[in-house]
């Protein structure tokens, strides 16, 4: 086995190998660039070298730079992780020549499987079913619009050396299809230095389902059954869960047994996941195959009980699998969330800055429950513009799906992140929504239950009840304690009052408020809520029972209430006394700036074009410039017929938030 093995990756994935790497006895080696100078995974790590500046084309990504790291460190074998030289032959070629173990598949395998149109193609040879689409390379825009014209719209427009997202776009029409090719193969270019772009047939009423496999050097394989995957949004998984809630037993075998046959058929070794894009007739299409270990690998780890990241290891050591197909056993429910630095808020644009508060739930294991973060942050740690925006993988497991979900509402509710925008309200929507728990999900999804962006979770009346009953027993515990450092009461005497009435989400709820020893009963609009809490005023995580059900709250205390956040909802809470609540009608509301004339920015970014001039006429719909943040490329586009005034950014300009780009007349 291995004495010392080198992460050429960062952030989560890095700290999650590390770990494994640990309990096996194994040193690691981490590598850092200028940004990740102080981060998780360089502490974590028994060694650190820094091998460039902040960007991934100038660090991680730098073969030459992993190599001279290697040797300065003696590692016998490198751990990629995922994306960055994970699926890389020449960087699989360059150990060899050093005669380091590359802790990943053959590089004849990663060539023939890690690009997209040659898989397609040996796939269909091993009569494999494939969604219709072009293999070949594709030279421009007029050539892509002429292909998505032969296969029909919608298409999907990819790159071949793609993953995660990147390099991907649906196209609906032609100039859909001709500004697609381009945004992508300059995702490409950036995220892999490879800018091949194909094209293939858009499967309308999706779901994206996974096999897991792992193969030994001694042609064992198996299959690790299946996950799902169809909660995405930008083509980028965002919610994940294993197995299937759609699949049935005779589906699964065969989608194991296809992934099983491709990856002999390229004398796969390691871990890999085939890709399958599945009908609502369960009839399975091969998309592509990872040679490379998976983001969502938790949920497979929680319902098989094998640690992929150390078969991983064993099998570039040269052990044989120790595991038959037989043992491959479902055992429970799994499912995962990604958090990620994005404000679901501001149609999910990235958001950088400093984590002021991280504070994930705490990790637990039990016979009835499983929760596990994966994460490569700290609390006061940065989020870097350069790198992809994830912040953890939260996971839960249970006996069943139901209870897999409700492991993950409770672990979302108590997950503190401040500093930053970010993406747990939506998460903690999805959970409860209808769709989402029933199981009838698509790729979709996102798409159709959220046409007009994510604006937060209307809770129901009786949600509303409960957060009031509880915001009246807090402000109870708030007043006593203010009364005390006042020096209006002392231990005998309670001036708190009992009438209050507590507004929320546009609604009013007259309260009255009874305590004792054990807690408080709230009345509201007439109805008796029995609220028990050791919360005190400066906790911002209130865990409450509420009539004996567990209630979850982030709390800050802002004037007259809180600001409260729960299950998907961001509330505003004022607690008055009954004249106060009277003569807070006639309170002026303020009136927000008219931004109408602007083009903001939405997002921290650099400006990678600029498409109009100052005197033009824009047409609603219009591209105006294209910003860059986190490897992704957006295009801003005019909401309305307009004449611009005044250009206030140029290509290569880096922006803040709400930075003024463009002036209209």
């Amino acid at each position: 086995m291995f004495k010392k093995i080198l992460i050429a990756n960062r952030g989560e994935i890095a700290c999650r190998v590390i770990k494994t790497a640990r309990e096996m006895g194994i040193a690691t080696v981490a590598l850092y660039s200028d940004a990740d100078r102080n981060a998780l995974h360089v502490k974590m790590a028994d060694e650190a070298v820094h091998i460039g500046p902040a960007p991934a084309n100038q660090s991680y990504i730098v073969i030459e730079n992993v190599m001279a790291a290697i040797r300065e460190t003696g590692a016998e074998a490198v751990h990629p992780g995922y994306g960055f030289l994970s699926e890389n032959p020449k960087f699989a070629e360059a150990l060899a020549k050093e005669g380091v173990a590359f802790i990943g598949p053959p590089v004849g395998a990663i060539e023939a499987m890690g690009d997209k149109i040659t898989s397609k193609k040996i796939a269909q040879e091993a009569g494999v079913s494939t969604v219709p689409g072009y293999m070949g390379l594709i030279e421009d825009a007029d050539e892509a619009v002429k292909i998505s014209q032969q296969i029909g719209y919608p298409v999907m427009i990819k790159a071949s050396a793609g993953g995660g997202g990147k390099g991907m776009r649906i196209a609906w029409n032609d100039e859909e299809a001709r500004e697609g090719f381009q945004s992508s193969k300059n995702e490409a270019a950036s995220s892999f230095g490879d800018d091949r772009i194909f094209i293939e047939k858009f499967v309308t009423q999706p779901r994206h389902i996974e096999i897991q496999v792992l193969a030994d050097t001694h042609g064992n394989a198996v299959y690790l059954h299946e996950r799902e995957c169809s909660i995405q949004r930008r083509n980028q998984k965002v919610i994940e869960e294993a197995p299937s809630p759609f699949l049935d037993e005779a589906t699964r075998k065969s989608m194991g047994e296809q992934a099983v046959a491709l990856a002999q058929a390229v004398d796969y070794a390691s871990a890999g996941t085939v890709e399958f894009i599945v009908d609502g007739e369960r009839n399975f299409y091969f998309l592509e195959m990872n040679t490379r270990l998976q983001v969502e690998h938790p949920v497979t780890e929680l319902i098989t009980g094998i640690d992929l990241v150390e078969q991983m290891i064993r099998v570039a050591a040269g052990e044989k699998l120790a595991i038959k197909q037989s043992d491959l056993k479902i055992n429970g429910w799994a499912m995962e969330s990604r958090l990620y630095a994005e404000d679901p808020y501001r149609n999910f644009l990235p958001s950088i800055g400093r984590l002021s508060r991280y504070r994930p739930p705490a990790e637990s294991q039990d016979a009835t429950r499983v929760v596990r973060n994966d994460t490569g942050v700290f609390e006061g740690g940065e989020i870097s513009m350069y790198y992809d925006p994830m912040i953890a993988k939260l996971c839960t497991w249970a006996p069943d799906r139901k209870s897999a979900i409700e492991e993950m509402r409770i672990a979302l509710d108590r997950f503190e992140i401040e500093g930053i925008g970010h993406n747990l309200p939506f998460l903690s929507a999805v959970m409860d929504h209808p769709k989402f728990v029933s199981g009838d999900i698509t790729t979709a999804f996102i798409a159709e239950e959220y046409p007009d962006g994510f604006e937060g979770v209307a809770l129901n009346e009786e949600s509303l009840k409960r957060i009031a009953a509880a915001c009246a027993a807090m402000n109870r515990v708030a007043e006593i304690r203010r009364s005390r450092i006042s020096g209006r009461m002392d231990n005998h005497e309670r001036h708190v009052g009992e009438d209050w009435v507590v507004s929320l989400q546009g609604q009013d709820f007259v309260t009255q408020i009874s305590a004792d020893k054990g807690g408080s009963t709230v009345t509201v609009a007439g109805e008796a809520y029995r609220v028990e809490s050791t919360w005190v005023p400066g906790q911002s995580l209130a865990v409450l029972e509420v009539n004996g059900v567990s209630l979850v709250l982030k709390v800050e205390k802002r004037t007259s209430g809180y600001r409260i956040r729960t299950r998907g909802a961001d509330l505003r809470v004022f607690v008055r006394t009954p004249r106060q609540a009277e003569l807070s009608q006639y309170m002026l509301e303020k009136v927000a700036p008219d931004t109408s004339k602007l083009l903001l920015c939405p997002m921290p970014g650099l400006i990678v074009s600029m498409n109009v001039s100052e005197g033009d006429e824009v047409q609603e719909g219009q591209s105006l410039c294209v910003v860059e943040a986190m490897k992704m490329e957006n295009i801003l586009r005019a909401e309305r017929k307009a004449v611009v005034s005044k250009i206030h950014a140029a290509p290569g300009d880096s922006l803040a938030v709400d930075e003024i780009i463009i002036e209209f007349e």
